[in-house]
């Protein structure tokens, strides 16, 4: 028998932990409810309590993964920008 490999969002996860850390619910229990494997709810409740290891000073997951996409976007956006200045510039010295 096969096993299907299920693919989760980034804000599934960051929900999924929520429910854990802030709501200090049991792992197995968001876990049944949702429907997932309880080792890989504990698996993103462990990376995101070794990124954040201060709880006080600490984003909600739901924050964290927010920010996180926000500055890859950024990162994504800057790399166009300079690639878009090189053309403009290659461009603009090829013009006779």
């Amino acid at each position: 028998m096969s096993s299907i490999r299920r693919k989760y969002t980034p804000e599934f996860k960051a929900d999924a932990v929520q429910l854990v850390v802030v709501a200090q619910r049991p792992i197995a229990q968001v876990a049944r409810e949702l429907e997932i494997n309880e080792s890989s709810l504990g698996y993103w409740v462990k990376i995101y309590r070794e990124q954040h290891p201060d709880p006080v000073k600490a984003p909600p997951p739901v924050e964290a993964a927010r920010l996180a996409a926000l500055e890859a976007e950024v990162r994504r956006l800057s790399e166009e920008n300079a690639f878009l200045k090189k053309a403009a510039a290659f461009f603009a010295r090829t013009q006779p």
